[in-house]
């Protein structure tokens, strides 16, 4: 996978964690945990586009980090949100396979630049 074509595929899963954020709640727990989902989602798509303007390896894994960090603060809302059973189950459970697979390719990008 290019990495242009991870940063489009982390833009879709943002969009679509945005969507899924509006069908919550409208509780202050279901309006708290959609603005986290919100920040956490969009921030990885932001974070990694520095990774493809990094001049050094150094630093794409610095932003690669701060991406999967971001990443993974979106796993873990989108796995409170299935024990409280908020939002469409089974766009939770896409949102939920989508991070897990995006974590994986980050830390596989990460895993590489090391490497080398």
């Amino acid at each position: 996978m290019k990495k242009s074509d991870l940063e489009a595929r982390l833009v879709k899963f943002a969009g679509e964690t945005i969507f899924f954020s509006e069908s919550l709640p409208s509780t202050s727990i279901g309006t708290h945990l959609a603005s986290q989902i919100t920040r956490s989602a969009t921030r990885a798509p932001l974070n990694f586009s520095e990774v493809l303007e990094a001049v050094t390896d150094r630093n794409a894994i610095h932003e690669c980090r701060l991406t999967l960090k971001e990443l993974k603060e979106t796993r873990i809302t989108l796995k409170i949100l299935q024990y409280v059973a908020y939002g469409d189950a089974a766009k939770r459970d896409f949102l939920l396979q989508e991070c897990e697979a995006l974590i994986a390719i980050t830390a596989s990008i990460i895993k590489n630049k090391q490497g080398k």
